[in-house]
């Protein structure tokens, strides 16, 4: 039986363990958030680069998995390269559904919901560049978002305004009343997909996110390697002390990780 590895800055990663339990139910899936450092979209681009490849290595050497998931659209914009080089097995960045959505709009306007850390990002850029160039594509960072995220998995009651409020933006730039179609380009946003098409003007017709390409590709990537022997019982890694190991529990319960333990680097 094959271990991954999935990690994020908090919970958004959880979209990323559905999509592989759904598509790979025998594989063994640890998870590590960094909420001691979290939330990486505010955070400096010199800040993650100096503290990602360091967390990444230890994470691995504590958990022995046979392949890490970066589970971070932020994360993986800005240091993949830089974990690979750190670690001795696979890594599974995770890229923004800009090709998927390029090829799906009838209105050739396409939004993208990301992280004001991603959005600012040359690795952006490159993937309009090469899979979005015939279509007008129209940014918005946000990070009331994602914290909207964190609070909805911890059961937290939220109005439909908190979440028009945080996406509204997107929609007031030139060409925004065009936009059919949107990139969820942050792994927290599928986890309030449902809440977040409720917000959308109704000229939005679909939202695209990456989940289902980055468990493919994890399937392939297993293939290629020996198994492991471990128990299909994953564990959560944490970071930030007992008070996020108390406040991170139960939510971490919902997805089937019933032991939670502390790595703080």
């Amino acid at each position: 039986m094959s271990r991954v590895l999935v990690f994020d800055s908090g919970v958004g990663g959880l979209s990323i363990v559905q999509s592989i339990q759904e598509q790979a139910p025998n594989v063994t899936i640890d998870y590590a958030a960094d909420s001691g450092f979290f939330p990486y979209g505010l955070k400096t681009d010199q800040e993650l680069k100096e503290r990602l490849p360091m967390l990444c290595a230890a994470l691995v050497k504590e958990a022995q998995p046979d392949l890490l998931v970066l589970a971070c659209n932020t994360a993986s914009t800005l240091a993949l390269d830089a974990v690979r080089e750190c670690v001795d097995i696979p890594v599974v960045g995770t890229v923004p559904a800009i090709k998927p959505a390029a090829e799906h709009t009838e209105t050739g306007v396409v939004g993208v919901l990301a992280t004001p850390g991603t959005v600012r990002r040359q690795y952006l850029n490159n993937l309009e560049k090469e899979f979005a160039s015939k279509v007008k594509v129209l940014r918005y960072g946000t990070a009331g978002l994602v914290e909207l995220a964190e609070r909805y998995v911890r059961d937290e009651v939220l109005s439909i305004d908190q979440f028009e409020t945080a996406i509204s933006p997107l929609f007031s730039k030139e060409n925004g009343e065009d936009i059919d179609t949107i990139v969820l380009a942050c792994t927290h946003f599928p986890l309030i997909k449902h809440q977040i098409q409720n917000a959308c003007p109704k000229h939005v017709k679909k939202l695209i996110d990456s989940g289902e390409a980055i468990a493919r590709q994890v399937i392939k990537r297993l293939k290629e390697e020996k198994p492991s022997n471990s128990s299909r019982n994953g564990r959560a890694l944490l970071t930030g002390g007992r008070a996020n190991k108390v406040a991170y529990s139960t939510v971490l319960e919902k997805f089937g990780f019933l032991r939670v333990d502390i790595i703080d680097l």
